[in-house]
């Protein structure tokens, strides 16, 4: 029901946990990620850049979940999906592929939008999976009642870091759920990355933050206190109705 500090924590991707296992033959990529989760306790984030061999991963001997994202192709006519990945120790996979695409950075011009809003349960806790982008559309993260964190991977540049920010702390306050914000850090071509990676309570107070630079991040989440706290201070009552159009 919770991943304390002794239990769990999220990580920067990108920064220091980027593989490329392109080069690898399937088995020797396995291990690789393997060896890279194996020291992180239950939640690292790991970027990748084939996740179509993450299916396999051998997770359950570290006992951990592996969360990560990466543009990839899939056998669908050609097309690309900005696609985050969420493994559990069991083998278990499920999928989501990001909704909202980045216009102005040409994000729209080369990938596909994603059709389906995806809730995935993991030791008690039902997270709703988002990636970057996606954090600024209220309406397709709005909770329905199915789910208990938000979990947003994501590449958010420097120059827009207070709404980060802003968004994390909101999407909680409106959703009374907790949120895990994890950014990258860094430099590329497009510019700078500065982190800001945030763990946030259903009250938008934040947990832990890791500012710019690379670091786990460990807090409870408590699903006993959240329900007391819906339970006391019900405003999904009062929520508006709404019909998403695909």
């Amino acid at each position: 029901h919770h991943a304390d500090a002794g239990q769990g924590g999220f990580r920067p991707g990108l920064g220091g946990w980027a593989v490329d296992v392109r080069a690898l033959n399937p088995s020797d990529a396995l291990r690789a990620l393997a060896h890279i989760v194996a020291d992180a306790p239950v939640f690292p984030t790991v970027l990748i850049a084939e996740a179509a061999k993450l299916p396999q991963l051998p997770l359950e001997i570290h006992g951990c979940l592996a969360i990560g994202r990466t543009p990839c192709a899939v056998a669908e006519g050609g097309r690309f999906f900005n696609r985050m990945y969420f493994v559990t120790p069991d083998g278990g996979c499920a999928r989501y592929d990001k909704r909202h695409l980045f216009a102005p950075g040409g994000e729209s011009r080369n990938y596909t939008p994603g059709s389906d809003r995806v809730v995935v349960g993991y030791r008690g806790f039902r997270f709703l999976l988002l990636v970057c982008y996606d954090l600024r559309f209220p309406v397709w993260s709005r909770c329905r009642g199915d789910y208990d964190a938000i979990l947003c991977c994501a590449s958010w540049p420097a120059s827009r870091r207070e709404a980060w920010r802003t968004l994390l702390h909101a999407r909680a306050v409106e959703n009374q759920c907790y949120v895990a914000g994890v950014n990258r850090v860094g430099d590329d071509p497009s510019g700078h990355y500065a982190g800001d990676s945030l763990l946030v309570d259903f009250k938008g107070r934040t947990l832990a933050e890791a500012g710019d630079r690379e670091q786990t991040l460990s807090a409870a989440f408590d699903a006993d206190a959240l329900e007391a706290f819906r339970c006391k201070f019900p405003a999904w009552r009062d929520a508006d109705d709404f019909l998403i159009r695909m």
